[in-house]
């Protein structure tokens, strides 16, 4: 079979989605301390390491073909693609594996600055085994909330054209119950410190993930009127998002900031991704409107509760996944003159398979995400020791430093040998921080 339009551009969309994960470990990386900037970003890498073997392996197998009982693909039915060989199907599960590297990654903001690396790296292949794929699924490959799937016969078709569901909700669900089990920082909404050390950063990250959605969003299109209306759709709608983020930043705070610009694209983004081949321009400007302004609200509010969701994944993502999955039950486009949302006369069925869609999503995600991070937790621990987070988790995870302001135009002096190595020099410099750190209890709700 020759190479068509339709294969190249689906390739060059999953490039575009694979890149968005490295701009996303940007993005984070400038919203922590300097001392946990490195951190981020590796979470963000390792996570496209693991899922990219896991997918091949088993995970793109439980996404598709027959199911067990509506739930999850058979693991073993295309282990190691191996009967992919030799068909274009290759190129679906090559894009397909990008949506699963960004999904995992969105929750590692929800803990940053005091999880374990290891931790980590074993939640991420248990996450996707037991989260992603089912939702995956159900929703997409023929399960559950599939066209004929038992859901669908009850409550209606859910549309979930790029994410809204599979990705944003249940990425924020599980950050979510992750930062619960994980427990507060130590000093949070009291250290000043805890701020964004590199705004650029989380601006060029901003700007590579709205890059990469355009891949992300319109690498599904099937024709060239469906993927005008998602390029447009997914350029509006994070654009109305950061202004309207800005204006309530603006009348809440007093100044509108570059942190909110980029946090305002990001919940545009987000709310747009279930339903960019389904709604109007004109509704996606209204949806990012409120999207924008709505999640501007919502980030604030861990403070009211004490919830810990260091990078706002909570607020931006489960929220505007919410507010996205949701408006589609009242501005849906009606198909060939049939259904739509409440506004365009279909009735109230659109919405109630959006809330379905919606509460099963936070179910298995809550559920999934809680047994696993209990597991970890209570097994090798999710956090990092109070003298590391106080060190900083790159010199004691990584024994790397992002940043070595205090080492430039230093001499040496021959009665203090230092070693060469950057890591040994690394850990000793750790070493005496967490010697000289206080000890306190750790705060956590596991």
């Amino acid at each position: 079979m020759e190479i068509s339009a339709q294969h190249v551009w689906l390739m060059i969309s999953a490039a575009m989605v694979l890149l968005m994960t490295p701009g996303l470990g940007l993005f984070y990386g400038g919203m922590t301390r300097a001392k946990a900037a490195l951190n981020m970003i590796m979470m963000s890498f390792i996570s496209a390491g693991i899922v990219g073997v896991v997918w091949v392996l088993w995970g793109y197998s439980m996404t598709t073909g027959d199911g067990v009982l509506g739930i999850f693909g058979n693991p073993f039915a295309n282990f190691g693609l191996q009967n992919l060989m030799g068909s274009p199907d290759l190129i679906k599960a090559g894009y397909s594996a990008t949506f699963a590297i960004i999904t995992v990654a969105l929750i590692s903001g929800a803990i940053a600055d005091r999880a374990k690396f290891g931790a980590w790296a074993l939640f991420v292949p248990l996450w996707i085994t037991v989260v992603y794929c089912p939702l995956a699924y159900m929703i997409w490959g023929g399960g559950l909330m599939s066209a004929g799937g038992a859901v669908t016969a009850v409550f209606g078709q859910v549309i979930d054209f790029a994410g809204g569901a599979v990705v944003e909700i249940s990425s924020g669900t599980a950050a979510l119950v992750l930062a619960l089990i994980v427990g507060q920082r130590h000093g949070f909404a009291k250290d000043p410190n805890h701020r964004p050390h590199n705004i650029p950063f989380i601006m060029l990250g901003a700007a590579i993930l709205w890059f990469g959605w355009f891949g992300f969003n319109g690498g599904a299109a099937t024709t060239a009127e469906q993927a005008g209306l998602i390029w447009v759709n997914t350029l509006v709608t994070p654009a109305a998002a950061m202004l309207s983020w800005l204006v309530t930043e603006k009348i809440r705070h007093g100044h509108p900031t570059s942190l909110g610009a980029a946090s305002g694209v990001v919940a545009g983004l987000v709310a747009i991704t279930p339903s960019c081949a389904n709604i109007s321009p004109a509704a996606a400007i209204g949806l990012g409107f409120v999207a924008g302004a709505a999640c501007a609200v919502f980030v604030d509010l861990k403070y009211r509760f004490g919830l810990d969701d260091s990078l706002d994944v909570v607020g931006v993502h489960l929220g505007a996944g919410l507010i996205g999955t949701l408006a589609l039950g009242f501005i849906a486009l009606p198909v060939d003159g049939q259904g739509g949302g409440l506004l365009y006369g279909g009735g109230a069925q659109q919405l109630i398979a959006q809330t379905a869609a919606v509460v099963i999503t936070l179910l298995l995600s809550g559920a999934g995400t809680f047994v696993i991070g209990r597991a970890i937790n209570k097994t090798i621990g999710f956090r990092v020791s109070l003298e590391a987070e106080t060190a900083g988790v790159d010199l004691a995870e990584h024994a790397e430093s992002a940043y070595a302001f205090g080492e430039m135009g230093a001499g040496f002096n021959p009665q203090h040998p230092v070693s060469h190595s950057p890591a040994a020099g690394l850990a000793d410099s750790a070493e005496r921080l967490r010697k000289s750190a206080t000890r306190v209890k750790e705060d956590s709700f596991a």
